[in-house]
């Protein structure tokens, strides 16, 4: 919603501001820039990135009209879940879990956070610690390194579709010249016209430079950034996971383990300690 506001706001300011300045917004209507421009920049798009790349990008691009996916109830559903799981291994043993940890959509206990089951690169990244904590005999410091390495590179995969589309944006401004140029050509083979029809001719070529700049800073990048935040919060979501399950690891009870997780969450969507314990006993 606030990227349609956003959008908004910047048409209604330069368009806006220019009309009340007295220009015509007709001689701005240019759809031959507008082909060169868009056309050339996604033509280098395709070019410059795999396949991988694009369908990443593309599949991303829709949740920029969404609002935030994880906001403090997702984040209290994902502490009260691991104190539950964790209290369960306290009382009854690693193993009792495992059933849980191989089925979590029967899982009776995951059934209770629809929120986070919802999310399968959560459960998959929180099952698989502790399918490893309940089979192997890893220490807490390898599965630190190992959780580490999977959160760097699940973060890594988020970010393509950020850096793709800041890529686009950066291209825009040189392709919005490129039209330029492409018009003052046109404009010097028209030399014999009148002076009145070559100013329009003019006019016309420097639209490109105007929408190659106003299509990079105000629509395209602004888009990278936003995706690129959503990644930074998703990748919250396994720092929360990883950090909860190592301080159990060593050793801290269930409670203190997720208080633990809680302390790592941006102050925006951190739970108080006295909310997020009424929060687990209702779940419990």
């Amino acid at each position: 919603m606030l990227v349609i506001v956003g959008y908004i706001v910047v048409l209604g300011s330069v368009f806006g501001g220019y009309a009340l300045a007295g220009g015509h917004l007709g001689g701005l209507w240019q759809p031959i820039e507008v082909l060169m421009i868009a056309g050339g920049a996604m033509g280098a798009f395709f070019v410059g990135n795999t396949m991988k790349a694009v369908k990443a990008t593309f599949k991303g691009l829709p949740s920029v009209l969404k609002g935030a996916k994880y906001n403090k109830e997702t984040y209290m559903e994902l502490m009260a879940l691991m104190y539950e799981l964790l209290g369960k291994v306290r009382k009854e043993g690693l193993m009792s879990i495992e059933g849980d940890v191989e089925k979590p959509e029967d899982s009776p206990i995951f059934s209770k956070y629809p929120k986070i089951l919802a999310d399968h690169h959560v459960i998959e990244f929180m099952t698989d610690y502790l399918r490893i904590m309940v089979s192997g005999n890893l220490n807490a410091m390898e599965i630190e390194n190992l959780m580490d390495i999977e959160i760097e590179t699940h973060h890594h995969e988020a970010l393509v579709a950020s850096h793709c589309i800041a890529k686009l944006g950066d291209g825009m401004p040189a392709f919005g010249i490129v039209a330029a140029v492409m018009g003052v050509v046109h404009t010097m083979e028209s030399v014999g016209m009148p002076p009145a029809e070559l100013g329009i001719l003019i006019a016309h070529a420097l639209v490109g430079t105007f929408l190659g700049i106003l299509l990079a800073y105000g629509f395209v990048g602004p888009l990278a950034s936003t995706l690129e935040q959503k990644a930074e919060e998703g990748t919250k979501m396994f720092q929360t996971v990883r950090v909860t399950l190592l301080a159990n690891l060593n050793g801290y009870a269930p409670a203190m383990s997720v208080e633990f997780g809680r302390k790592v969450l941006n102050s925006t969507e951190r739970p108080g300690f006295a909310e997020l314990e009424e929060f687990v006993k209702q779940k419990r």
